[in-house]
């Protein structure tokens, strides 16, 4: 967290919540959501200043409850999410978060029900960038040989039974389970939409 944003929370410390106005889509980019985007469930402005960018992903953390937010001085803004609260990319070392840190290790991996490719890392779930996925799908092997994609649809069907699919990056290989993405939330205890409290 950056010091200014500390000195602005110890200096004013009950500022007011803030939720619905910003918002991280299924690519990785922070969208701005003014009061015409939430009234009609609009995905928001692209945030495109990398100072700004810079900023919000430098005090991007979560509370207790699951609920991800930037810390923008003294004030706690909620962050609406399309997928998860990280999107990796692919890169020349292997995979980045949208945050631009590093995936050093897998610690798990999923193909979703939609066909996603779902990372775990140092205990966040990253789905990756549906731009990256055709890059990545050569990389996911059955029986140690290159799965094609009449098994790979036939796999998703099964939800997973049936042939042991693996993953490798390079550096490690993992297995690949199935998952609903509609259970993420519960998978991973984290919140999409975070709601204010009633009354404020």
């Amino acid at each position: 967290m950056d010091e200014i944003v500390k000195q602005a929370l110890a200096k004013w410390p009950n500022v007011p919540h803030c939720h619905g106005w910003l918002a991280l889509d299924a690519r990785g980019y922070w969208r701005m959501r003014d009061e015409h985007a939430q009234r009609h469930d609009l995905p928001g402005e692209r945030i495109t200043s990398p100072a700004l960018i810079g900023f919000i992903q430098r005090n991007y953390t979560h509370d207790d409850e699951g609920r991800w937010y930037f810390q923008n001085g003294p004030q706690r803004v909620y962050v609406d999410l399309e997928a998860t609260p990280y999107i990796a990319r692919t890169h020349a070392d292997g995979f980045v978060r949208h945050t631009g840190q590093p995936v050093t290790r897998l610690d798990a991996v999923w193909l979703t029900d939609h066909g996603r490719l779902l990372l775990q890392t140092q205990g966040e779930p990253c789905l990756l960038d549906d731009r990256d996925m055709a890059e990545c799908l050569p990389r996911i092997r059955c029986d140690q040989h290159a799965i094609d994609d009449e098994s790979l649809l036939h796999w998703l069907e099964q939800e997973g039974k049936g042939h042991a699919l693996t993953f490798g990056d390079g550096r490690d290989c993992v297995s690949v389970r199935f998952m609903k993405e509609d259970a993420l939330e519960t998978q991973f205890g984290f919140v999409k939409h975070p709601q204010a409290p009633r009354g404020d």
